[in-house]
């Protein structure tokens, strides 16, 4: 099992100072027994050394390294934005999971929801879900497993769209009528990036199309922003008749993909990168990215939280349970680029 830091709510504590003392070996002071995870009392802060981001210390905030996560905000905010980028997942990363108890739509969802989409073909498109999604999510499966699985899907799911002979001009509307939203305090994110020139780069699995149409619609599409996803193929009628270039799945998105675009001079000297998503296979966005310095890794833990801690423990080095904001993203931004 891994250890969980989970640190008790604050404002003008050091998570340095905390983290001198979480890493000693006889605490000097005291600890709450009445809970699983192992909880820091504040203490006061410790000099010129000190990491405040008070939002570190939510709930819904999990860190197997406390101490590694300080030394690469830490390297980041020496370094500067100029040599950041944030890439980052689309669905349920950017996108709220839910709202209110009630599920929302990814960028293929809002279209199964729509009009666009015939009653049969949303019965054929949610047995579909039912099939694979469970694949996608479980823990006794490796992700070489997956991947045929995942193929298969979206290569299902694509063909059932085609064949609805979608018309491009409706496709605003179907994202103005679904519930699908950015989570809380995007603008900030969003704005902030765009004012001190810090690329982000959207890596994902859903619809290029729609997913544009969605950051579109929150005033938030800016020019520093670049997509890589699966783009729909219209004829000279506007008529959906396939999906361009290679399919990308929640497995495939990576570093590689990004080297061989025509973005990727204005990203070659980005040796530091932060990078958000909300599945295990979202860690591969960074892989074949060359002369990294650092990389933070902020996962999303939406669904399956209690199935799902350790292994994203294990791989993030920030775990956001249930969280539907970006309030952590934007203080670490905050943080790095001297904002606060």
């Amino acid at each position: 099992m891994c250890k969980i830091y989970m640190l008790t709510s604050l404002s003008e504590v050091s998570l340095f100072s905390v983290l001198q003392i979480a890493e000693m070996g006889k605490p000097s002071v005291p600890r709450r027994e009445h809970r699983v995870e192992e909880v820091i009392e504040p203490v006061a802060p410790a000099g010129n050394n000190d990491l405040q981001i008070s939002q570190l210390y939510k709930s819904s905030v999990r860190m197997k390294d406390p101490r590694r996560v300080v030394e690469i905000i830490e390297s980041m905010r020496l370094a500067g934005s100029s040599t950041l980028q944030v890439i980052s997942d689309f669905d349920m990363t950017l996108t709220r999971f839910a709202c209110n108890g009630t599920r929302c739509p990814t960028c293929h969802n809002i279209l199964d929801n729509s009009a666009l989409i015939s009653g049969d073909c949303k019965k054929m498109l949610r047995e579909l879900l039912d099939k694979y999604y469970p694949i996608e999510f479980d823990a006794s499966l490796t992700v070489e497993e997956k991947v045929p699985h995942m193929v298969d899907w979206w290569t299902k799911a694509h063909k059932l769209l085609i064949e609805q002979k979608i018309q491009k001009d409706l496709l605003a509307r179907a994202v103005k009528d679904s519930n699908a939203m950015l989570r809380d305090d995007y603008k900030l994110f969003f704005d902030h990036l765009l004012e001190d020139d810090i690329p982000l780069v959207i890596f994902s699995a859903g619809i290029g199309d729609v997913l544009e149409e969605v950051i579109r619609q929150a005033g938030v599409f800016h020019s520093n922003i670049m997509v890589f996803s699966n783009y729909m193929d219209f004829d000279a009628m506007g008529t959906l008749q396939a999906f361009k270039g290679k399919l990308i799945h929640t497995f495939n998105k990576n570093g590689l993909t990004l080297v061989e675009s025509s973005h990727f001079p204005r990203l070659r000297d980005r040796h530091n990168v932060l990078l958000l998503g909300d599945s295990l296979g979202d860690l591969n966005m960074v892989d074949g990215l060359p002369d990294t310095d650092n990389i933070l890794k902020i996962g999303f833990l939406n669904d399956k939280v209690e199935e799902w801690r350790e292994p994203y423990m294990n791989s993030y080095d920030i775990v956001l349970e249930k969280d539907e904001t970006m309030d952590v993203p934007n203080a670490i931004l905050n943080y790095i680029t001297g904002h606060q």
